[in-house]
């Protein structure tokens, strides 16, 4: 796999993720396979709800995830729009939908197996 593995999450707390291979935290983050960037909301109009949309795993595809963990926050309060599960299906992609705790956990876990890509909301 090589350069196209994802980057593990190295550490979670409150407003924060820490990447392997980055030297600053992020407070919401899309890792893929061969890197990572900061999730900014703005670009696509996303917010709580009714949440995460296409356009915004649309970054994890183009860089070859055929796996997709989205995080919903630290309490669950960001949602996921019905069309970007369909779309990720459509595609053949994999989605799991989790709480950050657990998202971190199962996206770390598909790293070593795994084309993975993940969108990471590290608050609420």
């Amino acid at each position: 796999m090589g350069k196209t593995n994802s980057p593990r999450i190295t550490r979670l707390s409150w407003g924060r993720l820490e990447v392997e291979g980055r030297d600053a935290p992020y407070k919401d983050a899309k890792l893929f396979p061969g890197g990572s960037r900061e999730w900014n909301w703005n670009e696509t109009g996303t917010q709580h709800s009714p949440g995460i949309q296409p356009a915004d795993v649309e970054d994890l595809l183009e860089h070859g995830a055929t796996v997709v963990v989205l995080s919903q926050g630290m309490y669950g309060q960001l949602q996921v729009r019905p069309q970007t599960l369909a779309m990720l299906e459509e595609r053949g992609v994999a989605a799991h939908v989790l709480r950050t705790e657990e998202a971190v956990r199962l996206y770390n876990a598909l790293t070593e197996t795994e084309r993975v890509g993940g969108l990471f909301h590290t608050t609420c």
